[in-house]
């Protein structure tokens, strides 16, 4: 902690460069070579009385112009001043031109009293004004009154001095009478008064001199400072008498008028920078008891000098002179006026003083944050009573304590970062910081800490308060939005992001890592059995066994609902099969560990679990990672649940061209594309046809009609193997357009019914529809009976082929649903029977009047006695149960007369009839039979016209030619 004080404290602060430096060696070379030549008598006579004359009224021309150019150029209140010294400069060169004028041009000796001297004695009360102008004005009276008793303290005792010494000798050469020594006596003791008054200003400012541009004010002063003491030795006895221009003297004048031209501009190059981390302010307050102490000593070197004066007197055996009497006394009076000032300003002060550290001490010792302020070292000088109850440590403990090791380890290296970094930041930028860390308590607990510290002499202060609380909240505000509130894993967004930090962390480029994707197969029914609670009890024993199956590494998330992931961190491997074989293990032993009976509410449930895995390959990207494994997992439960896929990029390509289906599928709806055909349903025992069944094929742009087998195993996946997903990924999509080619299909089937009813032929249409879409909301309550309606269509004559391949269709609404429909004489066929769900379900609870045998039984129905003895007890139950029976595919005559011996009443195929438009549909309903094979007898119509080819073309039914308008 002490080391950003210590660099601090090093650091330079001045800038300037080489250019003021240059100008510094300018001056002095040129102040030098003046001198130098002075002293050489410039080697004539006539080379001295120029240089003395005119070379200095050059440099106080000089000084002038520099004065009043920096005045010209700033704007504040030192304007004024600098004016003032342009023209007491002004003054002291035009004095030297006429002394020059005489001496050098006309060579005589310089009259006295002469304009010079006017010039000369003109020089010292500008001079005095522009110092009192850059003084520090004084803000009250009692103020005003010290400056003046300062200065007359000063000049009183320089004139004391003077008079003993010089003036004294003047003053009696003047009362003398002699002619002319009057003004002679009157102008020596002039330029000496005037000094004294100059030098007393010189020394009050250097007291009380403003803080603004305090280099160019210095350097002004002691140019100043150097043309009075030139002017002293000029007025003393002992040079006076035998002065002549050119003389060393004249170098001090020379050197003050160069130095008064350099101030302004010179030594605003080499004005110090804006205080960088607050050192010129520390350095300040330590030279501050240095500075502060000669102001206090001035009154009473002042009484010093005039005894001084009055000594000289008295020593020397002279009778005191009445003037340094009268000056002393004035001296001595001042000084006790401005001592008495003094005394009740401090008194004032004290008692304000007093009042502030009350007021300091109350604020300090109340406030509930701990105050402390820090040595440069780091050493706690001062510590509020608050740090009892905060840190349970007393304020005099940790007096004298180091920082550094109240500090935890962990954060020490950041808070010193921050400590000298808000250091050497600017004051004026950054006043304050502030800094969190964990602080050692009393009772040896590490508090949370937050400081804001400020500068202080060097040191710190750090205003600080517990955190603790604060910083406990913030971090469960965190973990909840990073975690799962039922099973407390890794939510979504922590599982993506641990996801990215393994994907470009240090193990960039690990082809072993993989992503897993885990959903529990029948899921949803424990929820629909035995309620939620007792799912949520699942997922939490579920997510239990996850997190103790995964390796320490590993990371088990739940994504939502019945979905889990987990991320496997790999070794470092590139041999694919290792890695593969590595995480298939782990995968098939979190299966086996999921798929284990739970124990939920006293009673045992089983789930299954569908795993995808996917591996990082290299410039893989998490959400594609992810995406993988997620499209792995669909496969697992596509084919067949519980069991493990491995992601393949043939998958994506799946994926890509189910959804190019759905677009077709969706351009095709909204364009018309779509046809509507037919297929009779044929009476076994007589041929009549007495009912058709409706089908959906596509139109190509080449006019031929397409059975949508894709569509329409787009549509079984989105309406029967989605509802087992759970309604993952894309399969809500395609359920949405198959919902939508569902209800195109129904309308458009009731409406050509409708047609056919008007037209005299009463055949009743059949329609497949789901039961999840039946029930499904998007589908309005009674849209079938508001078709029924709209179109006219009579009852019975619309039969409803019902489809149940989900367990988790709720029967009881199935029920009510179908026995509305019922009620308003719709048939009610149960499709596909002897496969799927619920078969015996469904006949046992809803309204079935008819069986529709599966096509998987009926094609093998001939050649396996198997299928043979199953189908022929499904037809004997639905005699039993008094149903009419109806056999999809019959496509063979050896079909026929297997199902007919068997007891099916109705059947459809190619056998009979293939899908007809509506022109061949009413063709056949005219002739209303078809020919029943009772050995090899052939189709009526099998496409073409009816005189056509009679073969029997297994399969055929892909491809039917659109007959001419």
């Amino acid at each position: 902690m002490s080391t950003p004080g210590a660099a601090l404290l090093n650091r330079p602060s001045v800038s300037g460069g080489g250019k003021g430096l240059a100008m510094q060696l300018l001056l002095a070379v040129v102040s030098g070579g003046y001198a130098v030549g002075a002293a050489l008598n410039w080697g004539s006579e006539e080379l001295a009385e120029i240089m003395g004359d005119f070379g200095l009224s050059a440099a106080g021309l000089l000084a002038a112009v520099s004065c009043y150019s920096y005045a010209r150029a700033i704007d504040s209140r030192e304007r004024p001043a600098w004016l003032l010294f342009a023209f007491s400069s002004l003054m002291g060169a035009g004095g030297n031109a006429v002394w020059g004028w005489y001496e050098v041009i006309l060579g005589e000796e310089v009259p006295k009293p002469s304009l010079a001297d006017f010039a000369f004695l003109c020089f010292a009360p500008p001079a005095i004004v522009g110092l009192l102008v850059l003084a520090k004005r004084p803000v009250t009276r009692a103020g005003w009154v010290c400056l003046g008793l300062d200065s007359w303290l000063i000049g009183g005792s320089l004139l004391t001095l003077s008079w003993s010494l010089a003036l004294a000798h003047a003053a009696r050469t003047a009362q003398s009478g002699a002619p002319g020594s009057v003004p002679r006596a009157a102008l020596s003791l002039a330029y000496p008064l005037l000094d004294i008054a100059l030098v007393s200003m010189v020394l009050v400012l250097h007291f009380r001199r403003s803080e603004t541009n305090r280099s160019a004010v210095n350097t002004a002063i002691a140019a100043l400072a150097l043309t009075v003491l030139s002017d002293a030795l000029f007025t003393s006895p002992l040079l006076s008498a035998e002065y002549q221009s050119g003389q060393l003297l004249d170098a001090g004048w020379f050197a003050g008028s160069l130095l008064l031209a350099y101030a302004p501009w010179g030594a605003r190059r080499l004005h110090p920078s804006p205080e960088p981390a607050g050192r010129p302010r520390i350095d300040r307050a330590h030279s501050r008891p240095i500075t502060g102490s000669l102001p206090a000593l001035t009154p009473y070197l002042a009484a010093a000098v005039c005894t001084l004066g009055i000594l000289y007197n008295v020593v020397d055996g002279r009778k005191v002179d009445r003037m340094v009497v009268f000056t002393g006394c004035t001296v001595v009076l001042a000084l006790v006026i401005r001592q008495g000032i003094m005394l009740l300003d401090n008194i004032a002060l004290t008692q304000e003083l007093a009042q502030k550290e009350n007021h300091f001490r109350s604020l300090v010792q109340g406030s509930s944050d701990v105050i402390m302020i820090a040595a440069p070292t780091g050493t706690l000088r001062y510590v509020s009573p608050a740090a009892a109850g905060v840190y349970g440590r007393e304020a005099e403990e940790l007096v004298g304590t180091e920082l550094a090791t109240l500090i935890h380890p962990d954060d020490l290296g950041r808070v010193v970062h921050e400590v000298r970094r808000f250091l050497a930041a600017p004051p004026t930028e950054e006043p304050t910081t502030r800094i969190e860390c964990r602080f050692k308590s009393g009772g040896g607990e590490w508090l949370n800490v937050e400081s804001t510290v400020n500068r202080h002499q060097g040191g710190l202060i750090l205003n600080s308060r517990d955190v603790t609380e604060r910083v406990r909240l913030q971090a469960q505000l965190q973990h909840s939005a990073e975690h799962d509130p039922l099973t407390d894993l890794p939510n979504r967004a922590l599982f993506t992001r641990r996801v990215r930090q393994a994907l470009t962390g240090r193990r960039a480029g690990d082809r072993s890592t993989a992503v897993l994707f885990i959903d529990l197969d029948g899921f949803k029914a424990v929820n629909d059995t035995i309620g939620h609670q007792a799912g949520d009890e699942l997922l939490v024993e579920a997510a239990r066994r996850l997190q103790d199956s995964v390796r320490a590494g590993d990371t088990a998330a739940r994504l939502g609902g019945d979905e889990f992931a987990a991320l496997i961190l790999g070794d470092g491997s590139r041999d694919p099969g290792a890695r593969e074989y590595q995480v298939r293990e782990i995968a098939d032993r979190l299966r086996t560990t999921l798929s284990q009976p739970y124990r939920i509410g006293g009673s045992e449930v089983r789930v299954a679990a569908s795993i995808g895995a996917a591996f990082a390959d290299p410039g893989i990207t998490p959400s594609d990672l992810m995406r993988n494994a997620d499209l792995a997992m669909y496969r697992a439960k596509a084919g067949g649940k519980d069991r493990v896929e491995m992601y393949a990029p043939q998958m994506q390509a799946e994926v890509v061209r189910k959804a190019e289906l759905a677009g077709r599928l969706r351009t095709a709806l909204h364009e018309g594309e779509f046809a509507l055909l037919h297929q009779p349903v044929v009476s076994l025992a007589t041929g009549e046809v007495s009912a058709v069944a409706a089908q959906a094929r596509w139109r190509s742009a080449q006019g031929i009609l397409f059975t949508p087998a894709e569509f329409l195993r787009v549509a079984e996946y989105s309406e029967g193997g989605a509802g087992g997903a759970g309604g993952h990924g894309a399969a809500g999509h395609d359920a949405s357009r198959t919902a939508e080619l569902g209800r195109w299909l129904l309308e458009e089937a009731v409406e050509q019914a409708a047609d056919r009813h008007r037209a005299g032929h009463d055949v009743p249409v059949a329609v497949r529809m789901t039961a999840q879409r039946l029930l499904d909301r998007s589908m309005p309550l009674g849209s079938v009976e508001a078709l029924l309606t709209r179109h006219g269509l009579p009852s019975g004559a619309l039969v409803l082929e019902l489809a149940v391949s989900d367990p988790r269709v709720p029967f009881d609404d199935l029920e009510r649903r179908l026995a509305a429909l019922h009620r308003l004489g719709v048939g009610i066929s149960l499709d596909g029977f002897g496969s799927g769900y619920a078969a015996i379900s469904a006949l046992r609870r809803l309204p079935v009047d008819m069986l529709k045998l599966d096509r998987g039984l009926v094609e093998g129905v001939v050649e396996s006695a198997r299928l043979h003895k199953i189908t022929a007890g499904l037809l004997r139950i639905a005699n039993d149960l008094g149903m009419r029976s109806v056999a999809d595919g019959v496509d063979l005559p050896e079909q026929v007369l297997a199902l007919r011996a068997m007891g099916c009443t109705h059947g459809q195929g190619m056998a009979f009839s293939g899908p007809l438009d509506e022109y061949r549909l009413r063709r056949a309903l005219v002739r209303g039979t078809f020919p029943v094979p009772g050995g090899a007898a052939q189709p009526a119509l099998a496409g073409g016209s009816p005189g056509g080819s009679m073969a029997i073309r297994r399969g055929s039914h892909n491809e039917t030619p659109v007959p001419p308008t």
